[in-house]
């Protein structure tokens, strides 16, 4: 396998949506997706809001309601970051993403987010990246 595009099927648990707890601020959530949409808000009611969303769907809805922190953009990087390494760090998902060896992983979308992913061949692949770079530094250390 050579390159990864899209995260369906077996490649789901790629997914920020694919359920796995994770901790932002003390608080624990259900998905990545969840504590990164609260993360774009400093105001904790509003995380709260997140934090109780049905899915990661309705999660991702109500982070584009709220009021996004004025550094959002210098640290939505290093929160991804974070919340991916969390994360990978849990057995089932390490061993998942380490079986993908050296493949490409390229998050291929249909809903035109260039930034993290890929859409009709053009994007900066971040969330691509940061899952291969996550799978390097679990290599070094296994």
């Amino acid at each position: 396998m050579d390159r990864i595009e899209g995260f369906n099927g077996e490649f789901r648990f790629l997914s920020n949506f694919s359920p796995c707890r994770v901790v932002l601020s003390g608080v624990t959530y259900p998905t990545v997706e969840h504590a990164y949409q609260a993360a774009k808000s400093l105001d904790v009611q509003e995380r709260i809001i997140i934090e109780k969303a049905l899915g990661p769907g309705q999660a991702k809805k109500l982070g584009s309601l709220i009021n996004i922190r004025p550094d959002w953009e210098d640290v939505k990087e290093a929160i991804m970051r974070d919340l991916l390494i969390q994360k990978f760090a849990q057995p089932m998902y390490m061993e998942l993403l380490l079986a993908t060896g050296e493949a490409y992983i390229e998050e291929t979308n249909s809903w035109r987010d260039t930034y993290w992913g890929v859409y009709n061949g053009r994007g900066l692949n971040r969330l691509g990246y940061l899952l291969m770079e996550i799978r390097t530094y679990l290599k070094e250390i296994s």
